[in-house]
């Protein structure tokens, strides 16, 4: 059912459709494609498709999805593939979530370079799980972990920071046994802002001397060596903010975790409440109040501005895997993993709940009888020539 407010809606009410221009807001070649691809979505500009029930010939027409990683609307299909590849890589072990986040004063050095900052911020929290996880005075073992970008607050302003998922244990040095974490402690906190801080800092200078930061109107001051030096300095004076959520307990719930992180956008359609004389009000969760939910309202461009503060770089990786889980080397790993784990060689922490069978992703059941499959028998382009047509598979039966 189409919410009574969509992201999309705003945007008609600034936006060219044809170009992605907004009057009165400065827009980048990607963040216009964005907005394009937002106008489009189901829409009769990107074609249908037919289907037809396999079993009372009952037929619908559906619009085309964009399918940009922006979209509010096209996240459910992506992730749901995604999720199925991911199932088979979980252990029976207890996971952990770690958080790491970018002090304020970052923000706008990220804003002028987005791909440069997002990439730093990737490596340096990976490599510090990896050195600590590795130290045996805290685990002493190889892990792995799925690290997820976000950029957004809850009121959409700007706020890097790092979602990992990451197994309770990892596999000994010479691969012959698993090494479990405390049933409730993975890594000490502290040690991880601090060492996390010391990287990133340490890449952020490198990215400086380097010249490969961009450093223009507000930020013009901070090309000059005294002042980029005076901020680094302010930065590892103060602490930095990592935390570690309490362990999830089996497969289905870290499921449940990826599916409110990993194919997240800035904002849902579902939290836009309303659009008035050129104002959107919507809600959002006040974590400094207990988690209190409130209605913030801001002027439709405003919206705009802080909506499109979360456009990535054309074909940045958003979500990533490391160690035990790098693409490279994730089947061989996970599999000597489960294999020593099926063995008891395990050290304080239980096992898990076992890993849940793989299920097909849903079939669109036919709304009229229930008891078919829509199947595609037509696909029509945007100006109504039919590009395809296809025989129904109607059951014989």
């Amino acid at each position: 059912m189409r919410p009574s407010l969509e992201v999309a809606d705003i945007i008609g009410t600034l936006a060219d459709p044809a170009t992605g221009t907004v009057p009165g807001l400065p827009t980048s070649a990607t963040q216009r494609t964005v907005l394009r691809a937002l106008l489009a979505c189901r829409t009769s500009r990107l074609g249908a498709h037919v289907q037809q029930c396999d079993k009372c010939e009952h037929r619908s027409v559906a619009y085309n999805s964009c399918r940009n990683r922006h979209c509010p609307k096209c996240q459910a299909a992506s992730r749901a593939r995604w999720f199925e590849a991911r199932r088979r890589d979980l252990l029976p072990v207890g996971y952990f979530h770690v958080v790491f986040t970018l002090p304020d004063q970052i923000s706008p050095v990220a804003l002028q370079n987005k791909r440069v900052l997002y990439e730093i911020l990737f490596r340096a929290a990976s490599d510090t799980l990896l050195q600590i996880a590795a130290d045996p005075k805290h685990l002493g073992a190889r892990i792995g972990f799925l690290c997820v970008l976000h950029t957004w607050g809850q009121t959409l302003v700007h706020h890097p920071h790092l979602h990992v998922i990451v197994p309770g244990g990892g596999l000994a040095a010479d691969g012959t046994r698993w090494i479990a974490s405390r049933p409730n402690y993975f890594v000490p906190v502290k040690v991880l802002s601090r060492v996390f801080r010391g990287k990133f800092l340490d890449y952020l200078g490198r990215a400086y001397r380097s010249g490969e930061l961009t450093l223009t109107a507000t930020l013009e001051h901070l090309a000059q060596p005294d002042h980029f030096g005076a901020l680094l300095r302010e930065l590892r004076a103060k602490p930095w903010v990592v935390y570690a959520k309490p362990p999830m307990a089996g497969p289905e719930q870290v499921l449940k975790y990826l599916a409110r992180y990993t194919h997240r956008v800035a904002i849902a359609n579902s939290r836009l409440v309303s659009l008035e004389q050129g104002r959107v009000a919507f809600r959002y969760k006040d974590y400094a109040h207990g988690d209190r939910e409130r209605t913030l309202e801001l002027e439709a461009l405003e919206f705009l501005r802080r909506f499109l503060l979360h456009v990535l770089p054309r074909g940045f990786q958003r979500i990533r895997h490391y160690g035990l889980l790098a693409n490279c080397c994730r089947r061989n790993k996970v599999a000597l993993c489960r294999s020593l784990l099926a063995r008891g060689a395990i050290g304080e922490q239980e096992d898990g709940d076992p890993v849940p069978p793989q299920a097909p992703l849903a079939s669109i059941r036919c709304p009229q009888c229930g008891l078919g499959v829509m199947v595609t028998v037509e696909i029509i382009r945007s100006d109504s020539i039919v590009l395809a047509s296809f025989a129904p598979r109607l059951d014989s039966s």
